[in-house]
């Protein structure tokens, strides 16, 4: 007998995520070209998405040190949880496969961006675990912005989860629009490449530091309560 979709998410909070949701493969239609689920797995009827909450007290520091900590270990360890649920599916006959959870990311040439293979918070969206505020980030009811996801794409068919509705946004809020150093953020797709220029920059602390963070940390919204 397969494993049932109520199993899957008992599963996979159980192997130390927060929060789980799926959606249907037929729900991705306006993905950008080669960068639908099918396009990484063929098969895939439905894909799963699940997250990790972020440290609070990472926004209350004076360094960013502790933030860019937790943001590599957060995807180190949910690339393993990843492939870890991908292996126990496999013994359930269902093929499931990673995506990477902080990348590697592939340079879309029709759009000029650096994107993950699929998309995890435009699948996060379908699959009803929060909705893209304007500084792009996805914010959940329960935690906010402080999370971070992953996608597996599977070939079963799975119940899905019920898009959540409207925008996370108070009206006429422009805050993270203001606080944005580089003015990166207010357009509907975030300036990719001034966002990082700053943020991962060599400028003030290397690549291999975080610099900035502010959109997120600014948001009304970044704790949760929607």
């Amino acid at each position: 007998m397969m494993i049932t979709t109520n199993e899957i998410k008992k599963m996979i909070l159980e192997n130390g995520a927060d929060l789980c949701g799926i959606a249907s493969v037929e729900s991705f239609d306006d993905a950008p070209k080669g960068f639908h689920p099918r396009d990484v797995l063929p098969s895939c009827k439905s894909v799963i998405v699940f997250a990790k909450r972020f440290l609070n007290g990472t926004l209350k520091c004076k360094s960013t040190v502790p933030y860019t900590i937790v943001r590599n270990i957060l995807s180190d360890r949910m690339d393993k949880m990843a492939v870890e649920i991908c292996s126990e599916l496999e013994k359930d006959q269902i093929i499931a496969i990673p995506t990477g959870t902080n990348g590697p990311t592939v340079f879309d040439q029709s759009t000029e961006r650096f994107r993950n293979i699929v998309s995890a918070k435009h699948c996060a969206v379908k699959a009803g675990l929060g909705r893209i505020g304007r500084n792009t980030l996805l914010i959940t009811p329960e935690y906010g912005n402080m999370v971070w996801l992953s996608v597996i794409l599977v070939d079963v068919e799975l119940e899905s989860d019920s898009i959540l509705e409207g925008s996370p946004c108070p009206e006429r809020c422009n805050l993270c629009v203001d606080v944005c150093p580089v003015n990166a953020v207010g357009d509907p797709e975030l300036n990719q490449m001034d966002c990082w220029n700053y943020a991962f920059g060599a400028e003030n602390g290397g690549d291999f530091l975080i610099k900035c963070y502010k959109c997120r940390e600014i948001c009304p919204k970044c704790l949760g309560d929607m």
